[in-house]
């Protein structure tokens, strides 16, 4: 098994997408290669993500798609948080800053 570069950036470009996508949308503080705050964050996501497409179609096709399990498999995980995080963060968000923070949630036996 041979180590190919372009698989390695394929891999590290599209698992850099998921933190930094997370933290900008959770409004969390993290540094990421176009800054500091929630909105570079969510764009070096974006950004990730559309490099790790790129090379992986200018390596395998699209058709590759359909012959890399693991690749997909991963990918469809990203797209799916891309489509529906908004929604859990806001219906989750609302909750916890309802209850108030810092207050436990009631025991449940």
């Amino acid at each position: 098994m041979n180590f190919s570069l372009i698989d390695f950036f394929i891999g590290l470009t599209l698992v850099n997408t998921m933190p930094h996508f997370v933290l900008g949308l959770w409004k969390g503080r993290m540094f990421s290669g176009l800054g500091f705050g929630n909105r570079s964050n969510i764009l070096y996501a974006l950004l990730n993500f559309s490099i790790s497409i790129g090379l992986f179609v200018y390596k395998y096709g699209w058709n590759g798609l359909s012959e890399n399990a693991m690749y997909t498999g991963a990918l469809i995980v990203m797209v799916l948080y891309f489509l529906i995080g908004p929604f859990f963060y806001q219906k989750f968000h609302k909750k916890y800053y309802n209850r108030g923070k810092g207050q436990q949630l009631p025991k449940t036996e």
